[in-house]
């Protein structure tokens, strides 16, 4: 195994979680998500709408739709489209729990920066108004900020006051994890104070039809628990899910002076490019995205307690995965899993959900199953991947996160 201990300078500011707040398919809160986690629930159901649309596979995971009449206003509301109203949730949750509220927001700078790649069925609805009316009018005066890519971090940062950075990252499935981690660059170094991260993915019928066409999708409509199976022999396709996922990021002095529970420390942010095929994975670029993530963050394999996976549950996304994990670890291999056996592929919001998902385990001494996975193939054979619920404590962990493109973003999380 190559040397990729670290010689990276020490920096003297911490980065550290005092929040975090989740809208998914596991559940609308942290309780009732860490209750999915534990007891192994799915979020996959069968969509018959998107069988009549002519879809090859109908599943997702299903998340219900915030009811904010009573929160927002009607024009604040005109504004959001579904998947901001679901950042809308997490955010206030997340903040709620950092002990931060509107008055300490308008007196700071606070920034946000969030994972977002698609804003699909807005697009839509605009684009049928425009054609079937013949008048751009018609469309509305929200229609244009529903349907940017950066329509939450414009809305959240209106909504919340935030007036540090302001930007959407859009980088594929592993814009969430990017999101945390310049998130975590920016405080380091001085830059911020404090920062809401996350990411925001809608689940609609517009939004993943093209991915359903290339056959990215498991067909076992059949048996829609069973049918997102990560690194199992079996696996035949993701299953498309969403929701949205906050954390916020302080540094450790902005958040010992307010006074606030230190909930983890972000310790390590790697990345990478494949520089090769725009859909297909290779092992070279997530490889070195895992040992970039070590070297700058001085944190040793040996160190590391749990391995979250980027693992969707596609045959090559798997096996690649599979294989740069091996060789960055060697001998030193925790127990790696796939929540996405529980959730389905999240997307765009993937990397910081699942990053609040391992920071429930980590608090809470348990590592969930990856579901689905009964028999391994060649390549996932090793890993160290449990069938069942691990009762075991760890204090930290690590998160891949891998998109089209070939972006790649690797997270090192601890317990305080």
């Amino acid at each position: 195994m190559p040397d990729i201990k670290s010689s990276h300078n020490t920096m003297s500011r911490k980065v550290v979680i005092t929040g975090m707040g989740i809208y998914s398919c596991l559940g609308t809160d942290l309780d009732s998500v860490k209750d999915s986690l534990w007891n192994g629930k799915s979020g996959i159901v069968f969509d018959p709408e998107r069988k009549a649309m002519g879809y090859r596979s109908a599943l997702t995971g299903y998340v219900p739709e915030p009811d904010l009449k009573s929160i927002l206003s009607r024009s604040q509301r005109a504004f959001l489209p579904t998947h901001g109203a679901y950042a809308y949730v997490a955010t206030d949750q997340a903040l709620k729990m950092a002990g931060i509220n509107m008055e300490y927001l308008e007196k700071n700078s606070v920034g946000i920066l969030y994972g977002g790649d698609s804003t699909a069925e807005p697009t839509y609805q605009s684009i049928c108004t425009m054609v079937e009316k013949g008048d751009t009018l018609r469309c509305g005066s929200g229609a244009i900020f529903k349907s940017m890519n950066s329509t939450v971090t414009m809305n959240l940062s209106c909504l919340f006051k935030l007036r540090g950075i302001n930007m959407t990252v859009s980088a594929a499935c592993a814009s969430g994890s990017h999101a945390i981690g310049l998130g975590y660059l920016l405080i380091k170094e001085g830059l911020e104070e404090c920062i809401v991260c996350g990411g925001a993915q809608e689940i609609n019928k517009y939004v993943v039809g093209s991915f359903d066409g290339i056959g990215a999708f498991s067909i076992r409509e059949n048996e829609p628990e069973k049918a997102s199976r990560p690194f199992d022999r079996d696996r035949d396709g993701l299953v498309p899910s969403g929701g949205a996922a906050t954390l916020i990021l302080e540094s450790e002095e902005s958040a010992l002076k307010r006074g606030a529970n230190i909930i983890a420390e972000v310790v390590g942010y790697g990345f990478s490019s494949n520089g090769d095929h725009i859909s297909t994975p290779n092992v070279a670029g997530p490889a070195q995205s895992l040992r970039n993530c070590f070297k700058n963050s001085g944190i040793d394999p040996s160190q590391i307690g749990y391995i979250n996976a980027h693992a969707t549950s596609t045959p090559v996304g798997d096996k690649n995965e599979a294989l740069a994990i091996a060789e960055v670890f060697g001998k030193d291999m925790p127990p790696v899993s796939s929540t996405k056996g529980q959730t389905g592929h999240e997307m765009w919001m993937a990397g910081a959900s699942e990053a609040i998902y391992s920071i429930i385990m980590m608090k809470n001494g348990f590592i969930a199953p990856s579901l689905n996975f009964e028999n391994p193939d060649q390549d996932t054979a090793l890993l160290n991947i449990p069938t069942e619920r691990l009762e075991t404590k760890f204090d930290m962990f690590l998160s891949n996160s891998f998109g089209f493109g070939g972006t790649n973003s690797t997270l090192i999380i601890k317990n305080r």
